[in-house]
């Protein structure tokens, strides 16, 4: 069984590096599945989901060994089912948590068994939400599932939209390559740009084809059947599984999470900037 725990380490860590702090124990409430973590800038707090226990952690940026939450979403009025993934709005100081066929939103300083204070969800939504982010700048919500008999896409909302509204736009289709959205993706506003991990398409098996592993890079403007823009991976590329990612502006480089290397890759990528 996986020990439960969140490290943090140096940006420029390389190698087999040692975690600078950690944050783990029984106080932290944290459970051995965390498929997200985002942090906000803005508050110096990270957010994760703790999926076991059906509730949304918030932790000081700072935290270290068994630190308690400093805010914990949970009970029978949230409405959440084994949370996996979540995005973070710090400007409009809301929280988004994907669940299947909803997109369930909390104000960022909602503690206890409170009420969402947004629901998405009705059948013209075409949800079948795993992951999501947040473009506070242009309002827009960007969510990545499958929808039901055609596959994997990305759904475009506006940031404030609730109940059974369609979405702006979609994308997706053979041209985009996005076999499967397998994690955590990222928004950049600066460029109007979302930067998704595509974890690849089953074969007969059931496994994971590696030669279609990429990260790709399409606009918030895009609609239809659109190629990503810049990919990173793909057919003999470094990447086998991945399961993430997240973007360093200042330094001009996306972080990528990959399972099958166990390992976390930074990769600089300028013209994305």
């Amino acid at each position: 069984m996986a020990h439960p725990q969140i490290a943090a380490f140096a940006r420029l860590a390389d190698g087999n590096a040692k975690p600078v702090r950690k944050i783990e124990g029984q106080k932290t409430l944290l459970g051995r599945t965390m498929h997200s973590i985002v942090y906000d800038e803005i508050h110096d707090e990270f957010v994760v989901p703790q999926q076991f226990g059906q509730a949304i952690l918030t932790f000081r940026g700072g935290a270290d060994g068994e630190e308690v939450p400093v805010r914990v979403i949970q009970g029978s009025l949230t409405q959440l089912r084994n949370p996996d993934r979540l995005g973070l709005d710090p400007v409009h100081n809301e929280i988004f948590v994907p669940q299947g066929n909803s997109v369930l939103v909390f104000s960022r300083e909602a503690k206890g068994n409170v009420a969402p204070i947004r629901v998405i969800k009705g059948p013209d939504t075409q949800l079948g939400a795993s992951a999501l982010a947040v473009d506070p700048v242009h309002d827009l919500l960007v969510v990545g599932g499958t929808v039901r008999g055609v596959g994997s896409r990305l759904l475009i909302f506006n940031r404030t939209d609730q109940g059974n509204v369609k979405p702006k736009a979609v994308i997706g289709g053979p041209k985009s390559g996005l076999a499967h959205i397998s994690g955590p993706f990222a928004v950049y506003p600066a460029k109007n740009e979302i930067i998704v991990s595509v974890r690849g398409s089953s074969n007969e098996s059931n496994e994971m084809s590696s030669d279609k592993c990429f990260v790709g890079v399409w606009s918030t403007q895009d609609n239809g059947d659109v190629p990503p823009r810049w990919t990173i991976g793909g057919p003999k590329g470094i990447l086998r599984m991945v399961r993430g990612v997240d973007l360093d502006p200042k330094n001009k480089s996306v972080i990528v999470t990959d399972k099958r290397l166990n390992a976390v890759l930074t990769f600089y990528f300028p013209e994305m900037f």
